[in-house]
């Protein structure tokens, strides 16, 4: 289209030296369902007349009735009830000689002015940069090209800032690098304007310690536990960018068998930095993330914002235990399967404690426990189809 739009107005430049005619209105900006009347005029020392003249829009000839010969050189044409431009660099209207010359041409911009942007959300990685994003009108850009620009200032006092890094994180997004302050409320907008005219956004406030989130958790380690079947261990560390600053974190974790895209996620891991996942499938590979979020800084009331995640780190089971995988429940969380699981390993302790001593008793003895248990279980079950066989 750009190469054909190219040679039309080599062609006029062409024409025009033999033919000079011009095109009133040039180049209007009209909303959508408004009429135009345009006139094409060839000089009076010209060989054509009005009637040797005819208009295409994007390349279609418009009918005849459309037509008025206004003097012997100039002919009109009126378009009603205008459609949005087929593209944002405008309609093309043109003006011909009865060869199908091109004698002079104009851009015709139709659309609608732009509606103000919504949804304006921003973060911070690491409180040092801020990066803001916003939903854009619907119609008003459809047709016409828009321009978005995203201001800022201090909110009690300073001059009006205006981001320079657009497209860092979508289309409709900007990127102030530094010269950020901490604990003064920034008021932030966004400007939408394009040829029929400007519309602003709802104005932002927020504090840069209050939009904080960070890098995803490092050094991922998932592990197996033991010989037992349905358990693996995962440990990482806190994001390394935030170690100089009073905050807490909150973790969760999702993970995936190999052979399946859909995620559980564990949300009861709090500001620990290691999580035992339970009752997982036996002798299956499972890919593990990890993500976190920063809040209470310096003292901050409001929620953090997540990570994103880190990257998978995959782990298998030992092979052949119980179903969906959560965190193994902390103090104060027993349920009835937990209880009915001590109480037989308390009845094993009476049985066996006295090799091992009070003072040894650690999660280990437990993890021992678990891996008889279901020796035990196998043992049955293979008796069980011997007697059957």
């Amino acid at each position: 289209m750009m190469k054909v739009f190219l040679l039309g107005l080599a062609l006029l430049r062409v024409d025009s030296l033999m033919y000079p005619a011009a095109i009133s209105p040039q180049d209007p900006t009209l909303l959508i369902g408004s009429s135009l009347t345009a006139s094409c005029s060839v000089g009076a020392d010209s060989s054509l007349r009005a009637e040797d003249l005819y208009w295409t829009l994007n390349g279609r000839r418009l009918p005849a009735e459309t037509y008025e010969a206004l003097s012997a050189t100039t002919l009109s044409v009126t378009i009603s009830s205008l459609n949005g431009s087929q593209q944002q660099s405008g309609d093309n209207l043109v003006c011909h000689s009865k060869d199908g010359g091109i004698l002079a041409g104009s851009c015709l911009y139709v659309g609608l002015p732009p509606e103000k942007p919504t949804n304006i959300s921003c973060w911070s990685k690491n409180l040092k940069d801020l990066t803001c994003k916003w939903t854009p009108g619907t119609e008003g850009e459809t047709y016409l090209h828009t321009n978005y620009t995203l201001k800022y200032k201090l909110r009690w006092y300073g001059r009006d800032n205006t981001c320079q890094q657009y497209h860092t994180a979508g289309q409709y997004s900007c990127h102030i690098p530094k010269d950020l302050a901490l604990f003064t409320p920034y008021e932030i907008w966004v400007e939408a304007s394009n040829r029929l005219g400007v519309a602003v956004s709802e104005v932002v406030m927020l504090d840069i310690v209050d939009v904080v989130t960070t890098d995803p958790p490092s050094n991922v380690h998932v592990s197996r536990v033991g010989d037992l079947e349905d358990q693996l261990s995962v440990r990482w560390s806190a994001p390394p960018a935030l170690k100089d600053f009073l905050f807490q974190a909150k973790y969760q974790i999702q993970y995936r068998v190999e052979d399946s895209s859909e995620w559980k996620v564990v949300d009861n891991v709090g500001n620990q930095t290691s999580c035992r996942l339970a009752g997982l499938r036996p002798g299956t590979v499972y890919f593990v993330q990890v993500r976190c979020n920063p809040f209470g800084i310096y003292g901050s009331k409001k929620a953090g914002i997540w990570s994103d995640w880190s990257n998978p780190t995959a782990a298998s089971t030992p092979r052949n235990g119980r179903a969906s995988g959560v965190c193994e429940p902390k103090n104060g969380e027993h349920n009835n399967t937990l209880r009915r699981e001590l109480k037989q390993f308390f009845g094993w302790m009476r049985k066996h404690g006295s090799s091992y001593g009070c003072a040894n008793l650690s999660i280990k003895m437990y993890d021992q426990w678990r891996v008889s248990l279901q020796k035990s279980h196998k043992t049955r079950n293979q008796v069980l189809s011997g007697d059957k066989s």
